[in-house]
C-alpha cells in the first residue's frame, strides 16, 4: 500500500514538514496550497527537494467552487485553474483535488455541473493533469460520494475522476459498500481521517476534531475493505484537520501518522483474509506485522528517582520486602506476592520518584518487540552484563519504558536473580506474612494533553490492549480524563488520564509532572490498612463529608462505616460486587493505592475519583505554601 499524507495535517514549515515525513517513511505527500503560498522556496526547489527525500507529489490541493455556476463565473474559474495547472506543472504533480462547491454554486443541476467538469478536464488535459472531484459533507449541491460519482459519470472525461474522503463519508453516515461499484480507474485519489463520535455541525467537526486512524470512533477497517475490494490500487492518504496536531512538533505527529497507517493496513489485511477467499487477488498489496497476544499480566512497575527513602518506606509500610539490590547497578527489587517493584537510581540526578517503566508478560518478547518496532516505536537499550538477562523493551509516546517480559506458566522471573532473589520472588517471609498483596491490579500513567490519543493508538496496536469507554471526573483544576486500555481477562489495566492543563503547565515535563500511581490488588484492605497504620503509613486523608455521602448513597453497615472513616478507606458498589480501596500520600510524582475487589466488580471506584484529586490538590497546597513559608524565613 503506497503511503500518504497531506502537509496540512503537521505544524511547521513546508520544508519542514517534508523532512518529517520522509523520516517517519512515508512514500508521498499532499502539498496543501497555503503550506506552498508562504513558503520562501519556489515550486522548483520543492520538487527537487521531494525528489532528494523520496518523496512524490501526490496531489495538490483544494480547488474550491468551481461547478455549478453561471457562464460568467466559470470564466473566471477556469482562468484561476489555469494558473493552478501551470503552478502544478513547475511542482511536478499532476492531480488537483476539486472539491464540490459549497459557496458560489447557484444551479443545482447535475448536467451542467458535468459539463463544466468536463470543459475543466479538456483543459487539464493540455497540462497532463488529472482532476479529483470530492463531494464535502457541506456541499451546497453535491455532499455525497455516489452523487459526486454520477456527475464525473456525466462529465465523461479520462481526466475526471473521484477522491474519496472517509469522512465527508462516514460522518454522513453514508454506506460506503458503494465504493466498489465505483471503477478503479476512476477514483483517482483516497483520503482518510478518523474522528470521535461528537454532536457539532459536520464543519466545525471536520475543521477542528478530526484524528488518524485508529484514534477515532469510524469504521476504517470496513471503509479500506471495501476500497480494496474495488481495485483501487494508488495512494492511501491522510488528511487531518485537528487543532493539537497543529501545535506539536512535527517530527512526532509525522511518526503518529505513520502508526496509524500501519496499524490500519494490518487490521485491514486481517479482516480481508478472514471475510474474502479472494483477498490475494486484489492489486492493493496489504503487508502484515508480526501477530503477538495480548500481554498476560503486568511483570513489574520502576520508580526512578535520585533519593529513594520515601518510595522504599512506603513499600514497606504496605507489606512489601527488598529482594536485594542489583550486583551491577544502583537498583533494587522488592516484592510482594506477585507485584514486583523496581527502585532505579540510575541517571536519576535531579529526578523526583515517578514511573519510569512497566514490564509486561508476553508469550514472544522478540516478536512483540519487533511488532512495536515496525509500529515506529523507539527501541530502548538496557546496559546489562554477560550473565543478565537480555529485555526487550520500546519507548511510549511519554518516554515511559515498556520492558515486554517472557511469560511463563510457573511464575518463574529469570532477571530477579541478578538482585540475589529466588527467581519466583514470593512473599512469605517479609514484613507481610499473611500475603495480604497478590498483584499489580492496574497502574495509572498520566498523558501530555496533546499526546492523549497517540498514547491510546500506540497501546492498542503494539501491545493490544482494548480501549474502554473514556471517563471525565472533576478535581479542584478542571476536569480530568481518563482512559482505560486493558486486556481481555483484566489481568493487565493501564488507565491513561489527561491532566488539567492548569495542573500540566505548572511544571517542566508537561503531563509528567502530574501524580501517577500503581495500585495493588489484596485479599483482605481493612487488615491491610491496619497493618500499614501499626508502621506509621501516611494515608491520603478523605474527608467526613465523604462518609456522610456513603451513607446516604449505601446504607452502610455502621460498624463498616467507622472501619472505612477510622483508616481513610473508600468504598463503591455497583451490580456486580463491591470495591475497597485506600491511596499514600504522593511521594514527588508517584503514589500507591491498595484494591479489594469482591464477587465481580470491575471497575475503578471513579466515584471516588474527585475526593482522591481535591486531597491530594489540597496537600500539594499544603506542601507549596510550607515550602514558600520556609524560603521566606531564610530570607
Amino acid at each position: 500500500m503506497r503511503t500518504s499524507i497531506a502537509t496540512v495535517c503537521l505544524s511547521g514549515t513546508l520544508e519542514e514538514k517534508m523532512n518529517a515525513c520522509a523520516a517517519a517513511g512515508f512514500d508521498g505527500i499532499e502539498i496543501f496550497e497555503q503550506d506552498l503560498l508562504v513558503s520562501p522556496s519556489s515550486p522548483e526547489e520543492i520538487r527537487d527537494l521531494a525528489a532528494g527525500l523520496g518523496l512524490t507529489l501526490d496531489l495538490f490541493q483544494p480547488f474550491r467552487d468551481f461547478e455549478g455556476v453561471t457562464e460568467d463565473l466559470l470564466a473566471e474559474n477556469l482562468y484561476r485553474a489555469e494558473a493552478k495547472f501551470e503552478l502544478m506543472n513547475r511542482l511536478g504533480t499532476d492531480t488537483m483535488l476539486v472539491c464540490s462547491n459549497v459557496a458560489t454554486a447557484t444551479i443545482d443541476d447535475d448536467v451542467l455541473a458535468a459539463a463544466q467538469l468536463r470543459r475543466l478536464g479538456e483543459l487539464a488535459a493540455r497540462y497532463g493533469i488529472r482532476l479529483a472531484y470530492e463531494a464535502l459533507a457541506w456541499g451546497r449541491y453535491v455532499n455525497d460520494f455516489e452523487h459526486a460519482q454520477r456527475i464525473v459519470d456525466l462529465a465523461d472525461h479520462p481526466n475526471v475522476g473521484t477522491c474519496l474522503d472517509s469522512f465527508h463519508i462516514l460522518s454522513r453516515r453514508w454506506d460506503p459498500a458503494g465504493i466498489e461499484k465505483i471503477p478503479a480507474e476512476k477514483i483517482f485519489f483516497v483520503q482518510l481521517a478518523d474522528a470521535p463520535e461528537l454532536s457539532m455541525d459536520v464543519l466545525s467537526w471536520s475543521r477542528h476534531y478530526r484524528v488518524f486512524p485508529g484514534e477515532g470512533a469510524f469504521d476504517l477497517t470496513t471503509f479500506m475493505a471495501h476500497l480494496v475490494r474495488s481495485g483501487y490500487d494508488g495512494p492511501v492518504s491522510l488528511e487531518i484537520f485537528n487543532d493539537v496536531f497543529r501545535q506539536t512538533a512535527e517530527e512526532r505527529t509525522a511518526v503518529d501518522a505513520m502508526r496509524s497507517l500501519i496499524w490500519l493496513e494490518e487490521r485491514t489485511s486481517v479482516f480481508l483474509a478472514e471475510q474474502d477467499a479472494e483477498a490475494n487477488a486484489y492489486p492493493m498489496k496489504l503487508a502484515t506485522l508480526p501477530a503477538v497476544a495480548e500481554p498476560t499480566g503486568f511483570n513489574f512497575a520502576e520508580v526512578k528517582a535520585e533519593e529513594t527513602a520515601d518510595v522504599e518506606e512506603l513499600l514497606f509500610q504496605l507489606g512489601f520486602r527488598c529482594e536485594g539490590r542489583h550486583r551491577s547497578k544502583p537498583v533494587q527489587l522488592w516484592s510482594a506476592g506477585s507485584a514486583r517493584m523496581i527502585i532505579n537510581q540510575q541517571q536519576a540526578r535531579g529526578l523526583m520518584p515517578g514511573i519510569s517503566a512497566l514490564g509486561l508478560d508476553v508469550q514472544d518478547p522478540l516478536a512483540a518487540a519487533s511488532r512495536a518496532v515496525q509500529l515506529k516505536a523507539l527501541p530502548v537499550s538496557r546496559r546489562s552484563q554477560a550473565d543478565e538477562a537480555v529485555l526487550q523493551a520500546v519507548s511510549a509516546p511519554d518516554s515511559t519504558e515498556i520492558f515486554l517480559c517472557e511469560s511463563t506458566p510457573d511464575g518463574i522471573v529469570a532477571w530477579a536473580e541478578e538482585f540475589g532473589a529466588p527467581q519466583e520472588t514470593a512473599a512469605g517471609s517479609g514484613p507481610d506474612p499473611a500475603g495480604l498483596i497478590t498483584h499489580i491490579d492496574h497502574i495509572n500513567l498520566s498523558q501530555p494533553w496533546q499526546h492523549f490519543d497517540e498514547a491510546v493508538l500506540f497501546y492498542e496496536s503494539t501491545l493490544s490492549l482494548a480501549p474502554r469507554a473514556s471517563q471525565e471526573v472533576p478535581s479542584p483544576m478542571g476536569l480530568v480524563r481518563s482512559q482505560v486500555m486493558r486486556n481481555d481477562d483484566g489481568t493487565v489495566r493501564l488507565a491513561l488520564n489527561i491532566a488539567p492543563l492548569a495542573l500540566e503547565q505548572g511544571g517542566p515535563r508537561g503531563g509528567s509532572d502530574y501524580p501517577q500511581h500503581v495500585a495493588f490488588a489484596c485479599t483482605d484492605v481493612v487488615a491491610l490498612a491496619r497493618q500499614a497504620q501499626q508502621r506509621g503509613l501516611e494515608f491520603l486523608p478523605v474527608p467526613p463529608n465523604y462518609y456522610e455521602d456513603l451513607r446516604a448513597r449505601f446504607r452502610l453497615d455502621g460498624n463498616l462505616l467507622e472501619t472505612l472513616r477510622s483508616l481513610n478507606l473508600l468504598y463503591d458498589r455497583d451490580a456486580d460486587g463491591e470495591f475497597l480501596h485506600f491511596y499514600t500520600a504522593t511521594v514527588g510524582n508517584v503514589f500507591f493505592e491498595v484494591v479489594e475487589r469482591r464477587s465481580g466488580y470491575d471497575g475503578y471506584g471513579a466515584p471516588n475519583a474527585p475526593v482522591r484529586l481535591a486531597a491530594q490538590y489540597a496537600r500539594s497546597r499544603s506542601a507549596g505554601s510550607v515550602r514558600s513559608a520556609g524560603r521566606a524565613g531564610r530570607r
